[in-house]
């Protein structure tokens, strides 16, 4: 046992109440999908405190994620209120990241800020596949101002996507390098790319050394099964450019860290990459 906590930087809010404003988000999507069982009876904030316990990760960025416009099949707004009662119920476990939809417009611009200052948020998280628009589309560029105005980072689904149900099959729009463009026009936003890449990962490193404020999470994708490319990179000269995630419940706290574990990084490696990174990042140092 390391003798520090850990930081998972993707986490999505899986309680009773969370699925609710899910449309059918259980095992009959997530079988051959992701790991574990994903009932319609929810995960409590409870029983995944007393998990990342046992996996020894201090904290969790819980996602109040926006998927789709609101109406079509299978999209769904996470309301923000969901996100923010549990970070105010275990404020040194939760923080709260504020989902992005491009076709709300300014409103979704003043709705970024609301969270961010009026209820303690800490960045922004997009999903481009679900808007079929890549990440250097021009409606995106509103929000990725707010984020540098707020000093807030900004995650973001790179990589391929998937077949969320037979009426909903989103086409894969994030490759990393449409990041180029973004870091370029805005060199002061501090970009995530989520999900490592894959398959285009070795794009998503060359974007991480070019640019010094783009970074990579490797949630969603279980270690063991990474590229070699991903963990050479964390080990050496990319270990202060990428952070630890697991996307809970898609994957779980303790067989991540296990996984990771078994990757045998280099002891001060697998502290940047687990906590201190993310801290210096989201500005939590101290």
């Amino acid at each position: 046992m390391s003798d520090y906590k850990i930081i998972d930087a993707v986490v999505n809010i899986w309680t009773q109440e969370a699925l609710s404003h899910r449309p059918g988000w259980t095992d009959e999507f997530f079988v051959g999908k992701v790991k574990g069982k994903h009932g319609s009876g929810g995960i409590s904030l409870e029983k995944m405190l007393t998990d990342m316990d046992a996996a020894g990760i201090e904290m969790g960025f819980l996602v109040a994620a926006k998927a789709g416009r609101v109406g079509l099949p299978g999209c769904y707004h996470m309301p923000l209120e969901v996100v923010a009662d549990a970070c105010a119920k275990h404020p040194k476990r939760f923080k709260g990241l504020v989902g992005i939809d491009p076709y709300m417009g300014m409103d979704g611009v003043r709705q970024l800020e609301h969270a961010v200052k009026d209820l303690g948020f800490i960045g922004a998280h997009l999903y481009p596949h679900w808007y079929d628009l890549a990440p250097n589309h021009a409606k995106y560029y509103p929000f990725y101002a707010k984020c540098i105005e707020l000093d807030i980072p900004i995650q973001m689904q790179v990589g391929q996507s998937l077949i969320y149900s037979p009426q909903h099959r989103t086409r894969s729009v994030g490759r990393p390098i449409a990041l180029d463009d973004i870091a370029c026009d805005l060199p002061e936003l501090k970009l995530i790319g989520t999900h490592v890449g894959i398959p285009w990962e070795r794009e998503m490193i060359a974007m991480s050394w070019k640019h010094e404020n783009v970074y990579i999470a490797t949630d969603a994708h279980s270690p063991k099964y990474w590229p070699e490319a991903v963990r050479q990179y964390i080990n050496s000269y990319g270990q202060d450019k990428v952070i630890f995630g697991t996307d809970f419940p898609v994957l779980r706290f303790g067989r991540t860290v296990e996984e990771i574990d078994a990757l045998e990084l280099k002891p001060d490696v697998r502290r940047k990459f687990m906590r201190d990174n993310v801290l210096k990042l989201y500005g939590l140092e101290g």
